[in-house]
Parts: structure tokens; sequence; C-alpha cells
């Protein structure tokens, strides 16, 4: 069977100086399937559009940046995710250098600069540590965004089958 999914970017803005990244709180809309959730930036691509234009556009609608420095860290799978069960492929970006000043938040949510230390403390194998960092995160991101991060030049490539808000399994390799 075919995989015909929406296609998506995910940026993590890191300031290196101030060791802390850039979210986004979705509190804004409650009808949002992200609602309560901690994420980075980004979006679905439009008709028409790179994955690289995409996360330029992303970045400018939702935090007011221009995109200076970036890489690509991965590329992500999501089947059944969320409620309303779709299939995602998702390209994930580490951001490094930027242009322009956030504002505290847009149609979606608050922005906030959190930690580097606690946001992967959010994703510790140790549930204590987990709920420690108090950032309501899906369940699946604690496999992936220790990767965003870690010092492996090569990019990740995986799989996550979710059921709904929980993920199924993760698989991924760096080639």
């Amino acid at each position: 069977m075919p995989f015909l999914p929406i296609v998506g970017t995910l940026a993590y803005v890191w300031d290196r100086e101030t060791d802390r990244v850039l979210m986004i709180r979705r509190d804004a809309r409650p009808d949002d399937d992200h609602f309560g959730k901690v994420n980075g930036l980004g979006g679905k691509l439009e008709a028409d559009e790179s994955v690289l234009a995409s996360v330029r556009r992303e970045l400018d609608e939702e935090a007011h940046i221009t995109l200076d420095e970036l890489a690509l860290r991965g590329t992500i799978t999501w089947t059944n995710f969320g409620p309303k069960n779709e299939d995602w492929m998702g390209f994930i970006f580490l951001v490094t250098k930027w242009t322009g000043t956030p504002p505290t938040g847009n149609d979606e949510g608050s922005l906030e600069w959190i930690e580097r230390t606690r946001l992967l403390q959010a994703c510790d194998e140790d549930v204590a540590v987990r709920e420690a960092a108090d950032l309501p995160m899906w369940a699946g991101d604690r496999y992936f965004v220790p990767l965003v991060f870690d010092d492996d030049a090569r990019a990740f490539h995986g799989t996550m089958p979710y059921d709904g808000d929980q993920p199924k399994d993760w698989m991924y390799e760096r080639l």
C-alpha cells in the first residue's frame, strides 16, 4: 500500500550562547490537535514548496525570524499519529543562526526559550526525571529530540508508528 503522508517541517532554534531552545507551547486554540503540548516550530508544506522553503516560511510566520544557518538533522515517518490518526513525513532541522527577535507568542500559542538541558530531561528514560522537567510533549518526541542535539553529524532517518497519542515503536538509522 502506498504511503501518502502529510509532509511537514519541524525546527529547533538553539541559542548556543544561552543554551536555550525556542519552543512553542500550543495553548492558544483548544481545538488544536497539539493543544497543551510543547513542540518545536514548523508546519505543513504548501503546494509547490520545497522543504527548505517551508521551514523558512514557517519560522518567519511563527517566530518572525529569518534563518541564516540550519542543518537537516533527520527525517521521521509517523503513522496513525494523533487524534485524527494521520500519516506524516517530517523533516527535522536544527537552527543555529537567525536574524530577528521572536515575539512572546503567535496564533498557535506562547513562544518560550527553554533550557536545552531541561528539554533533554523531558526526553529522559527515567519517568521521574521526565516529569520533573514539566514539558508536556508528544510521547514519541523523547526518542528523537536528543538526536537533534547530539554530536553525530549524520542525519537520522526513522519511523515511529503511533496508536493515536502513543508511539508503538521507534526505529532509526544513520548513514
